[in-house]
């Protein structure tokens, strides 16, 4: 099961889906307020996306899956890991940080020019788009700073989807004992790695990987690299998890 970032929808996996699906059935949704899901225009928190990973595992006939979540996706995972630790066999949790931090308090210059920036979306798309994807990868497909340069949710939504961060929820992940991998891209500039690895701390059974040259949005970037580190993690050690 693949849980999107906080801007994008299932598509952002468009790239890596393919290549798990070689070796895994794939399971990638739009979350409330994303893509094509349409929801009543009440408040929720992390605990009630979590909640619906865990109703979706269920709906489709499974006592529990492997779990990547990327970005808000991460937290979106250890929310579940924590509510839902039987949905789980195996986590991944890719350019994350722990629960209930603020964004200012994991980056606080990069969130305060994000903030600035987005006030004017279409000129500042190139800007924003540095933060999520390294600027040589920029060069090479300047068609992604498009992602940067509106969103298709209407003010409803960006405002529901604004306001997870705000709702502090209980996400002890000092019991969850499956196997977890901390998965991040080595130029990342929107999450620090060290802020994705802190989360070892807090996890009984953990391996940490770092993608090369990679930034903060690795499954768009390198969709095959991401693919292989998840694959070798999900088939290691089998027979021990």
């Amino acid at each position: 099961m693949l849980l999107h970032g906080g801007e994008a929808d299932h598509s952002m996996f468009g790239g890596l889906a393919p290549v798990l699906a070689a070796h895994f059935t794939v399971i990638a949704y739009d979350q409330r307020d994303s893509g094509a899901t349409r929801n009543p225009p009440s408040s929720y928190s992390l605990a009630d996306l979590a909640d619906d990973a865990a109703a979706l595992i269920r709906g489709l006939g499974y006592d529990r899956v492997n779990v990547f979540g990327t970005s808000l996706g991460g937290l979106i995972a250890q929310v579940l890991a924590a509510r839902h630790p039987g949905s789980i066999d195996r986590l991944i949790l890719g350019s994350t940080w722990k629960v209930n931090r603020s964004p200012l308090d994991v980056n606080a210059d990069v969130f305060r020019k994000l903030a600035s920036y987005r006030a004017d979306t279409t000129g500042n798309a190139p800007k924003i788009a540095e933060f999520f994807f390294p600027p040589d990868y920029l060069h090479a497909r300047p068609e992604l700073i498009d992602i940067f340069r509106g969103s298709s949710r209407d003010d409803g939504q960006k405002a529901r989807r604004g306001a997870l961060l705000a709702q502090p929820v209980a996400a002890d992940l000092t019991g969850f004992d499956r196997p977890t991998l901390l998965l991040a891209g080595a130029d990342d500039r929107l999450i620090p790695n060290a802020e994705t690895f802190a989360l070892a701390r807090d996890l009984a059974r953990v391996e940490t990987k770092t993608i090369a040259d990679v930034g903060h949005v690795a499954s768009i970037q390198a969709p095959e690299r991401v693919a292989e580190a998840v694959t070798a993690f999900l088939n290691s050690n089998k027979k021990a998890a």
